[in-house]
């Protein structure tokens, strides 16, 4: 489905996914402070974390990229790795701070999601308007 779409759609996703999460998580931010202190706290961190995991996407799916013709399974290989290392240290993160300070970690959850629901709401906007969807 993305593969038809033009190739300078995903640094656009990308560069919007960033932008819009920074816009919600402030809203966020500003919600969770009258929730209590600890979970704004949070959701700025699970934001940061949700951000700074795609810089690493986008930078490893870059260098992939660079090296020429290779079969979807190397290039899913070298990408996975790396990727499910991430992911497993984010939900350390996130679960470990659940346990220390129940707000705290519910608010890094509650800011990993707002940046799931955002890449996902730009994800399905870029693909029905670019006709991708088919």
């Amino acid at each position: 489905m993305l593969e038809n779409l033009p190739s300078d759609t995903l640094p656009r996703l990308l560069r919007r996914t960033t932008v819009s999460t920074l816009i919600a998580g402030t809203i966020g931010f500003i919600v969770a402070m009258f929730i209590s202190p600890l979970a704004a706290l949070g959701v700025v961190i699970g934001v940061a974390m949700a951000v700074v995991n795609l810089r690493f996407l986008d930078g490893q799916a870059a260098k992939v990229e660079l090296r020429g013709e290779q079969s979807t399974k190397a290039v899913r290989r070298q990408l996975g790795g790396k990727t499910a290392s991430r992911l497993a240290i984010m939900t350390a993160v996130a679960l470990g701070a659940v346990f220390l300070s129940p707000s705290l970690g519910i608010g890094i959850v509650s800011g990993l999601v707002i940046y799931q629901l955002v890449f996902v709401a730009n994800v399905i906007r870029v693909v029905s308007t670019q006709g991708g969807a088919e």
